[in-house]
């Protein structure tokens, strides 16, 4: 029966695909606000819009993972595309450059690419009040620290993080990304300020947070002590863990839950 719902969505989705527009946007046009060390590393979006009168005006922003080293670009990042389109919500996914120790590379990028969005909400059909952004792993990280972080046209209104690095404290954090976003000779002060649990205030806006428990890559604490803090803070937070599936999973059929996982994604949609 599983195999046969998994058929059906894929079906649903590939005949989706011919109503949906896609295109792709030069980030910065060739004049990033702050350069990376590598010039041949380009950010860019790639814009998937639902069929006009499926048009609900959400958008996301989708930032891939990869430990800041590369990016999980399609089961990430492009196959969400027609999923969110067929619910009306615009998908806009994130190609960041990797920060080689320089944060606000990364940062930049997603910023630009939470204004560029807005900017174009109305030819986009799209609200600028009600833009999100989701993000996988280390772009898990580079998501919450927007939801924590950023300000004005810049700061999400609603967040979906899967299996997420949110710490930067040593014992906790992913050392591949830690090392990669701040560098392996960074300070404890940087450490904590992007530390995005410790970071949240009843400003955060609202998330929703998917765990497998058993994740030997992330600590699943990351994600738990976000949702920990959300809570605290009286901000509305979702958090489910599936007992198995571990790391990286994104959209591929394949994650046992896939199913589950959509239909609370759908439904978490819904509620507000």
């Amino acid at each position: 029966m599983k195999r046969i719902l998994i058929f059906v969505f894929a079906l649903q989705s590939a005949v989706f695909t011919f109503a949906q527009r896609t295109f792709d946007v030069d980030l910065w046009n060739g004049d990033p606000r702050v350069v990376s060390s590598d010039a041949e590393d380009m950010a860019s979006l790639r814009v998937f819009l639902p069929e006009a009168k499926r048009a609900t005006g959400r958008a996301i922003v989708i930032c891939p993972g990869g430990g800041y080293e590369h990016l999980a670009i399609d089961h990430e990042g492009y196959d969400w595309g027609p999923f969110f389109a067929n619910q009306g919500v615009a998908a806009i996914v994130l190609k960041y450059r990797m920060p080689h120790g320089n944060c606000q590379v990364p940062i930049s990028d997603a910023e630009q690419a939470m204004r560029l969005v807005r900017a174009n909400a109305e030819g986009w059909n799209i609200s600028p009040n009600d833009v999100g952004i989701m993000g996988f792993s280390a772009g898990g990280h580079l998501a919450s620290t927007l939801a924590t972080h950023s300000k004005g046209d810049a700061r999400p209104d609603f967040q979906i993080l899967f299996y997420p690095v949110i710490s930067m404290q040593p014992g906790y954090t992913h050392k591949g990304s830690h090392d990669n976003f701040l560098s392996s000779y960074t300070t404890k002060s940087e450490e904590r300020n992007y530390s995005n649990d410790l970071q949240v205030s009843r400003n955060t806006p609202r998330a929703l947070i998917i765990l497998s428990d058993d994740d030997d890559v992330v600590e699943p604490n990351n994600g738990v002590s976000y949702y920990t803090e959300l809570y605290r803070h009286d901000v509305p937070a979702s958090l489910y863990v599936y007992p198995t599936g571990g790391h990286g999973y994104g959209i591929r059929p394949t994650f046992r839950f896939h199913i589950e996982m959509l239909l609370n994604i759908k439904a978490w949609l819904k509620s507000f």
